[in-house]
């Protein structure tokens, strides 16, 4: 699988005419959503390299990431003359980028294309690491393929746009990447004054928080080992997405993940001796900045049926990533189904839902 170039950019107009530039193409396409098409397009006006270039709009939100809107996307390239030597940009949040990514990649079996990131979720996890894909079946990412973009440009200007949800949802996945990586980024990201953002400061925390992807990435790309360790909150995490949207009551993803974190650090502790004050003090950020996800004990089976369709697992038996410290990490761990439900009490009762 090739690498991917990941650029923190300076000056977006040249970082991202230097990646056109290195994808010689005959049409160039722009994905954009119903939000990023108002908010962050305007911005992009006025480059040079971008003047002939067609735009596909498609509906914002995680309810959008299906094979309707895939299709979608398909249908415009293919009616506004793509062919396989076309390019496609995505600019967006991981919804488009994780979308646009499989249209890229599906479409006349592979065309390039760049992902320019406008969540601070998608410019830490989504759009890093080549993996794309769609909603299927109730499922979170049931159907995708591992396909690098060419390029990867992280303009942090458009964090300045982004409300508190959106920034505590691209949080989460920062803190994970503080959980496997090392004690002082992990310390660093507790401390970080999330009310008051230093946009110079959240910039090189992106920059680091990416480079713990890429190198994880770089050591298994297909994910056969250690970059199971980026799964870590997401076995829980997705279970509780795919409940939320069942029942129309939608969640971010890095809120369901920040939750699945406090399930799967309880796990650690109790598997494979996970520091508790470590865990009491993550558990602590997440409750007060991320509040709880309801649900009863009547849910606990319905939950512990979605964990077993996680892509970690294998002949049915649900895999977790655990810690055994901040940046030791415990893959391929199982546990039985009482345990879950133990987990699922105690998540209950420290978040008090």
């Amino acid at each position: 699988m090739s690498k991917q170039e990941v650029i923190l950019c300076e000056e977006l107009e040249s970082s991202l005419t230097n990646a056109i530039g290195k994808c010689p193409h005959d049409k160039l396409f722009i994905l954009t959503d119903e939000h990023t098409h108002r908010l962050c397009l305007p911005q992009l006006s006025g480059i040079p390299a971008l003047k002939e270039a067609t735009e596909i709009i498609i509906g914002a939100e995680d309810v959008h990431k299906n094979l309707e809107t895939l299709a979608s996307v398909w249908q415009a390239l293919s009616e506004q003359g793509a062919t396989r030597h076309s390019l496609l940009i995505n600019l967006g949040g991981g919804m488009v980028t994780d979308l646009g990514g499989f249209a890229a990649s599906s479409f006349k079996r592979g065309i390039a294309y760049i992902n320019v990131p406008t969540t601070l979720l998608a410019m830490v996890d989504a759009s890093v690491g080549g993996k794309t894909g769609i909603n299927f079946n109730g499922l979170k990412n049931e159907i995708g393929v591992f396909a690098p973009a060419a390029s990867v440009l992280l303009e942090t200007e458009f964090l300045r746009s982004l409300d508190a949800h959106n920034f505590f949802s691209g949080y989460a996945e920062m803190l994970k990447h503080g959980l496997i990586s090392t004690p002082e980024h992990m310390a660093e990201l507790l401390a970080f004054d999330t009310e008051k953002i230093d946009y110079a400061a959240l910039k090189s925390m992106v920059g680091r928080s990416v480079q713990v992807k890429e190198d994880i990435v770089e050591q298994d790309p297909l994910e056969h080992g250690i970059r199971k360790a980026l799964n870590l909150g997401h076995t829980v995490g997705h279970a509780f997405e795919s409940l939320a949207l069942a029942e129309g009551r939608p969640v971010l993803h890095g809120y369901a993940v920040a939750w699945g974190i406090v399930c799967e650090l309880y796990l650690s502790y109790i598997k494979v001796g996970f520091p508790k004050e470590k865990m009491r003090q993550t558990i602590q950020f997440i409750k007060e900045n991320y509040g709880g996800f309801a649900f009863n004990c009547k849910q606990y089976d319905q939950l512990y049926e979605l964990m077993k369709h996680d892509k970690k697992n294998s002949a049915g038996v649900i895999n977790f990533t655990l810690l055994k410290e901040v940046g030791d990490i415990s893959l391929n761990q199982t546990t039985d189904k009482d345990t879950i439900f133990e987990m699922f009490d105690f998540y209950r009762e420290c978040m008090g839902v």
